[in-house]
């Protein structure tokens, strides 16, 4: 008997309406190979936390709000890093397939190989997060250069999976014009990109910092005044119509 795939799993939100199109039941997983400076879940970092179950599990839970997920809802796999669990959530999305549940991936896009690749097979839809448009800032914000989410985006590309792209817009770093235009050619660039979102930065998560007892790296950044994400919202539009 094949032995089944045990998932990290930091926690469960059964009906989310912010990771993926519609109603979705979102599980976040324990384990990140990143440390980005705005992250907001710093109590998935460590791949020795969290809960585990079995992917049969985790579709059954998923399946008991499938009446709510509607045509566009389903089941997305976030964190942490999805992708250092990649043979527990292909299982997951198998079995979710089974029960005819759309599965969407939220990952940084920073890891690529055989075992991503076929997980990516039964992957309905992807968001990935293009946190920068240059190198330097993703070195030393996030812990990865920027060919690695690239290289991803582009094997996306080649398997037509659908994908929303999402950057997190944080003053002084990359809330400029220089940036959206940046972005706005990546976007053109990538047929696959079905949907692009701006996320202003926030703070929420600096009780998790304090409760940790480690050091929020964004804590003295300002976020985002309305007017200027909203142009910069409106500046991105324009270019990618």
């Amino acid at each position: 008997m094949q032995k089944k795939a045990i998932g990290k799993i930091n926690s469960i939100q059964t009906l989310g309406t912010l990771d993926g199109p519609g109603v979705r039941f979102v599980v976040f997983t324990q384990g990140c190979n990143l440390r980005c400076g705005c992250c907001h879940n710093p109590d998935t970092w460590d791949i020795n936390e969290g809960t585990e179950y079995t992917a049969e599990e985790l579709a059954e839970k998923a399946a008991h709000y499938k009446e709510y997920f509607g045509n566009d809802g389903g089941i997305t796999v976030s964190g942490g890093e999805p992708l250092l669990q990649p043979e527990f959530v292909t299982e997951l999305f198998k079995e979710c397939h089974k029960r005819g549940i759309n599965t969407c991936l939220d990952t940084s896009g920073s890891l690529m190989n055989d075992k991503t690749k076929e997980l990516l097979s039964v992957t309905d839809r992807v968001l990935l997060d293009i946190k920068y448009t240059n190198d330097e800032d993703y070195k030393k914000f996030v812990g990865c250069g920027i060919a690695a989410p690239l290289e991803f985006l582009e094997y996306l590309n080649s398997r037509n999976i659908p994908v929303t792209l999402r950057q997190v817009i944080i003053p002084t770093l990359n809330d400029s014009e220089k940036n959206i235009c940046l972005l706005a050619e990546i976007i053109k660039k990538y047929p696959c990109i079905k949907k692009t979102e701006l996320l202003p930065f926030k703070k929420l998560c600096q009780v998790k910092y304090d409760k940790l007892k480690i050091d929020f790296p964004f804590k003295d950044l300002p976020t985002p005044e309305a007017d200027k994400f909203r142009k910069l919202q409106e500046i991105l539009e324009k270019l990618t119509v």
